[in-house]
Order: C-alpha cells, then sequence, then structure tokens
C-alpha cells in the first residue's frame, strides 16, 4: 500500500512568480473621496462658465438700464439726447387746414412754445429745430404732463387748447410713470448686484437658491418697468395721434430707448433663467468635494492618467 506523500509546508504556501497575476486595483485611480484642488476646478469648469456668462449677461443688462436712465438729461450731449421715449414735435401745431396757420405757428413759438419736447426718465428736453436748448432738473418720480410744461412756457395771458382726451389720459400717465420710475430703479440696482452676486453660484447650489431669488426679482422689476413703458407710450402716441384734427401734434416713439430697455429685459431674463438652471444642473465645488456629484469626467480622466501631477502655475508654484 503506497503511503501519500505529503510537501513541506513552506513549499505549499510559496507565492506565484509572476507579481503581476494578482488583481489589484490600480494604483492611479482616481480618488473620488478626496479628489485634488485641480480637479474639483476641472470638474465643475461647466458651472464657472455659466456663472460667468450669468454675471456678463448683467453687466450689459446694467450699461443699457444707466442709459435708459440718463438719457434725455443733458441738454448739450447729443448721444444722450437721442435717448427718450417719447417725442412731440409742436412746430406745426396749427393744422395746415386752418387759415393762416405758419403765421399762426410762429406766433405761437413767439409766445414760448418749443418746436419739440421729448421725454425721459428723469425729466425732458425741448429745443428749436433739430437741436436741443434745454433739460429739465431731473426729478425723483418723474411724470410727462405736456399741459404744465406747454402752459408754463408760454407769455403770461397766453394759452394753448388742448384735446379732451389727452388731459383724460394725464391721470393714467402719472400713475404709470411712478411705477415705470421705481422699477426701473430698482432694476438698475439689482442688476449691479447681480454682477458680483451670481458667480457664487460656483461653489455650491444652496447658495444658487437665494441667488435665483435675486435674480428672479431683477428680472421681474425690469421687465414689468419695460412692459409699462412700452404700453404707456404707445397709448399716450395714439391718443394724441386721435386728437390730429383739432392740434398738429407729431408723436414719435424714441426707438433707442425702447430698443436699450428690451436689450436689458432680455439679459436679465436670460441671466435669472441660467442661474434658476445652476439650482440643480451642473455640479458646484461643494458637490465634487463632498463626493455628491462628480462633474465633468475629462477631469477623473485626467486624474488616472496622472495628468496635471507636477505641473507648475502662473508663478512657477508646484500644483498638486
Amino acid at each position: 500500500m503506497a503511503l501519500p506523500s505529503f510537501l513541506p509546508l513552506d513549499r505549499q504556501r510559496k507565492p506565484p512568480s509572476n507579481p503581476s497575476s494578482i488583481s489589484s486595483p490600480s494604483a492611479s485611480a482616481p480618488n473620488y473621496a478626496h479628489p485634488t484642488t485641480n480637479t474639483i476646478k476641472a470638474a465643475t469648469k461647466t458651472r464657472l462658465h455659466f456663472s460667468l456668462l450669468s454675471s456678463l449677461l448683467y453687466f450689459i443688462a446694467l450699461i443699457f438700464l444707466i442709459l435708459v436712465q440718463i438719457g434725455s438729461t443733458h441738454a448739450h450731449k447729443p448721444v444722450l439726447g437721442n435717448i427718450y421715449f417719447l417725442k412731440l414735435d409742436l412746430s406745426q401745431i396749427i393744422p395746415e387746414s386752418v387759415p393762416q396757420s405758419d403765421l399762426i405757428n410762429s406766433i405761437a413759438r413767439t409766445l414760448g412754445l418749443h418746436d419739440f419736447y421729448q421725454v425721459g426718465l428723469w425729466g425732458f428736453c425741448e429745443g428749436y429745430g433739430s437741436s436741443i436748448t434745454d433739460c429739465s432738473k431731473p426729478v425723483v418720480m418723474y411724470w410727462f404732463d405736456p399741459v404744465e410744461i406747454i402752459l408754463s412756457e408760454l407769455l403770461a395771458g397766453a394759452t394753448i387748447a388742448l384735446p379732451q382726451n389727452v388731459i383724460s389720459a394725464l391721470s393714467l400717465v402719472r400713475l404709470a410713470s411712478h411705477w415705470m420710475f421705481a422699477l426701473f430703479l430698482v432694476g438698475t440696482i439689482f442688476s449691479f448686484i447681480s454682477i458680483f452676486l451670481t458667480p457664487f453660484s460656483l461653489y455650491t447650489r444652496l447658495l444658487t437658491i437665494p441667488i435665483s431669488i435675486v435674480t428672479f426679482l431683477t428680472a421681474l422689476t425690469t421687465t414689468a418697468a419695460t412692459i409699462i413703458a412700452t404700453v404707456l407710450f404707445i397709448i399716450f402716441k395714439k391718443v394724441i395721434h386721435s386728437a390730429e384734427d383739432t392740434v398738429n401734434i407729431v408723436p414719435e416713439i424714441g426707438r433707442e430707448m425702447f430698443a436699450f430697455m428690451w436689450i436689458a429685459t432680455a439679459c436679465v431674463l436670460v441671466g435669472w433663467g441660467v442661474q434658476v438652471g445652476l439650482c440643480c444642473c451642473c455640479a458646484s465645488r461643494r458637490d465634487v468635494r463632498l463626493g455628491k456629484k462628480l462633474g465633468g469626467r475629462e477631469a477623473w480622466e485626467n486624474e488616472e492618467k496622472g495628468e496635471g501631477k507636477g505641473r507648475r502655475g502662473l508663478w512657477g508654484k508646484k500644483m498638486s
């Protein structure tokens, strides 16, 4: 009977000669629990771009809102003089159908009536021909009252009868102008704040929520002011047009002013939409640091390949 052979204990436990045959995790695998600073920045690059985009949009909106604010405030600056909501041409206030209308119009100018009046947010400007001669002092909560302006500039005892429908619309103009002024002012302030506030949405989505509320208020006030101004002066223009048989006042909408305020409105609306999207989309730096989201895959692929190690920054400082 053959007895079983026993190998020495040390020979049974001898490790394999090829260490690579043992399956082990790669030493260069990305560390999702403790990402490096460069990885966090690279993984949140998309969110950084959107944050800076919204800040840029509010900067553009602020520029155009400032132009809306300072339009028709300086008589001797042609650029600002061309920015107005509405321009009333009174150079031929007496229709040509009236006998000796040219003579009467010249007399009206002699009595103190200017050829045109144009409306801004803080006041109005007036002039002869195509030149602005003077602008009123800026007034808070300004509203355009053509009756008061014309009567105050005519010589004592002189008067011009304006149509009743124009006078009846002045109460609505006053109320709408006050709301428009306040909303444009608040929208301008919020746009300035949003320029510096929106980049902070890069760091955490929790902070993006209150930032989105601020940007919503910016969009709300600016959009409401723009809509009120558009409706107000278009209606005012139609009311004046309806009285052209009585007095020949030619109203003209300011294209530059309307373009500026609608461009600003578009910018703040898009900026608000970007901030709302950042509340749920695109990993923030806090998300990547805590491992809640990975962000851009390219950042982790570069870390796995070992890229970025030993690189030097702008000032020669070694980057981790």
